[in-house]
């Protein structure tokens, strides 16, 4: 019988019967971890590499050195093999802020007449504010050639351009930092937008103005002030002081009191941002307690935040830089998290780079988990970012496989092996397993990155982290699983509160057993059944308002293990039909 909490809703429930004696899924995969830039403890999603790096960057300097971080090396191979779409959470050590840029009127407090003096602390038409944090986002320098000798790829500026006092309204161009008037990088024009709180031209409302940040206390993402959504992606509209409502008198002419407060057609740079990556962070093989900058600790808001599976869909969750032996704590709630959700396999790496394969071993036998799954050692690859060859743990590259897998495949088969489980990118791993190594791993439950001649270097397994033999101690089986209740989830919220009648549950198998069906064909079950008639919805059923169902599925099983017999026979002999 069915365990229903107290208010309305639908509850799944697995019955695993296969434990041994003695429509795809909407979403994409999720990613948290520091961030060259981008909004702060706000998952976004981005669809692209290209979007990926106009939102959080790609390398960083540290040290005089540049690197890139994990959560960058994982998107990128992610999207390259596939992947349609993954939320990004940034995390960062310390108290970060965005940078600001103000838009003045005509007072001479400015350079010349066409850029904002960086000092400049007179009366301002409207504040700009970037999304992104951290003093990366700081391009308030001197202007030299038509450029600002602080901008960067990863910072911005803006520009006005076309102030009309006859209509009231002004262009807002946002331009990335590094760009030059004469060769202008645009990446957002807001046109004929105005001060007039009650037009619809209104530069807040077309901009927007929200400011957005973590609460604690709700777990969740809460408007801290404003009034309107943000349609830019880089910024938002911080203050309006020079306000002019109802900008036309009763004959269409401009107030005069209002035609002054117009901003001057110039360029205007952000700063006053703070927050930096530490010194001495460490990064690649490097990686310890302290991960790029930050630690475990840093990861709690997130890591609470994406345990709400109603905001955040995701079927692939991966932390590149946490290891279990140095984050034990943020690990065990991810993977609490992800039982508790049921619709995504969390991908965990056990040991930092120096780690041996029984280190990884006796890291491992302290999970027992079908949702998640670990990998083996870590991989030699190109930096996308920065050219370099360095080292990386294996969940930086693994949720790209999955997403290579679903892409030829369905998520219902192995993401391993030489046809799906390929790793091109990989120049070679850390350490070349023997046939004793990859067996010693696998019966772990580690899933072996192998090595072979001719092949190059595959992912080599296809377990979860569960201990018990059944049929979720596959990742295959525990994707299809995620699959299945995923969509026949969206199916059973369209009968909340409708009749508890034969049509209502008719109209559920209807929808239900095709589905089945096409997955059967595609060789993701060997049979099923659904039940739901008058068997297990009895009076007594429908009187507590409980609608049932059962779903058996018998999911296929992948071959792991081939054997092949060679026969040799003398001549003459028959060979068997």
């Amino acid at each position: 019988m069915a365990n229903f909490s107290v208010s309305p809703g639908v509850t799944l429930s697995e019955i695993d019967n296969t434990f041994l004696t003695g429509q795809p899924v909407q979403a994409g995969a999720a990613i948290i971890g520091p961030a060259v830039k981008g909004p702060v403890e706000i998952p976004t999603l981005v669809t692209s590499y290209a979007d990926y790096v106009n939102r959080f960057g790609d390398v960083l300097i540290s040290g005089s050195q540049t690197y890139s971080y994990l959560t960058s090396i994982s998107a990128y191979n992610y999207f390259q093999n596939g992947g349609k779409s993954l939320i990004v959470a940034r995390v960062v050590a310390g108290n970060y802020s965005p940078a600001t840029s103000s838009a003045i009127v005509n007072d001479g407090n400015y350079v010349t007449a066409s850029y904002v003096n960086p000092a400049y602390t007179g009366a301002s038409v409207f504040v700009l504010e970037t999304i992104s944090e951290g003093i990366i986002m700081n391009s308030d320098s001197p202007v030299v050639s038509g450029s600002y000798t602080s901008g960067s790829k990863d910072n911005l500026r803006f520009e006005i351009t076309n102030p009309s006092t006859s209509s009231g309204t002004f262009n807002v161009v946002i331009r990335r930092g590094d760009d030059r008037d004469n060769n202008k990088i645009i990446l957002e024009t807001w046109n004929s937008v105005n001060l007039d709180p009650n037009s619809s031209r209104f530069i807040s409302k077309v901009i927007g103005d929200q400011l957005l940040g973590y609460n604690s206390t709700s777990n969740q993402v809460d408007i801290l002030s404003g009034s309107y959504p943000n349609n830019s992606r880089y910024v938002r509209v911080k203050s309006v002081d020079q306000l002019t409502p109802n900008y036309f008198d009763n004959n269409g002419v401009p107030k005069p009191q209002f035609t002054g407060s117009l901003p001057l057609a110039l360029n205007g740079a952000f700063g006053s941002a703070t927050g930096n990556i530490i010194a001495g962070a460490n990064f690649y093989e490097n990686i310890a307690v302290q991960t790029q900058g930050v630690t475990g600790s840093d990861y709690t808001n997130m890591v609470n935040l994406l345990s709400n599976k109603d905001d955040y869909q995701f079927n692939v969750l991966s932390t590149p830089g946490l290891m279990n032996e140095h984050h034990t704590s943020t690990i065990s709630t991810l993977i609490t998290n992800t039982q508790n959700r049921g619709d995504n396999l969390y991908v965990v790496d056990m040991v930092d780079y120096n780690g041996t394969q029984a280190e990884a071993i006796t890291q491992a036998s302290t999970r027992d988990t079908s949702y998640a799954a670990t990998y083996w050692p870590w991989v030699r690859i190109i930096d996308p970012g920065t050219g370099k060859q360095v080292h990386v743990p294996a969940s930086t590259l693994i949720p790209g496989v999955y997403a290579y897998n679903d892409k030829v495949s369905a998520p219902w088969f192995a993401p391993a092996g030489v046809n799906r489980g390929g790793l091109s990118s990989v120049l070679a791993a850390k350490s070349k397993l023997s046939q004793a190594d990859r067996d010693a791993l696998y019966v772990a439950n580690i899933n072996p990155i192998a090595t072979f001649p001719k092949t190059g270097v595959s992912v080599f397994g296809n377990k979860t982290l569960q201990k018990g033999a059944s049929a979720l101690d596959r990742i295959n089986v525990r994707r299809l699983m995620i699959e299945l209740k995923a969509y026949i989830a969206q199916i059973a919220d369209t009968l909340v509160f409708e009749q508890n009648t034969l049509t209502t549950r008719n109209n559920f198998l209807t929808r239900v057993n095709p589905y089945l069906e096409a997955i059967q064909q595609k060789q993701g079950l060997y049979a099923f059944r659904v039940i739901m008639d008058e068997t297990n919805n009895t009076p007594d059923v429908i009187d507590r308002n409980q609608l049932v169902g059962q779903i058996y599925v018998q999911p296929t099983r992948t071959a792991e293990f081939i054997a092949l017999d060679f026969i040799l026979e003398p001549t003459g002999a028959t060979f068997p039909g």
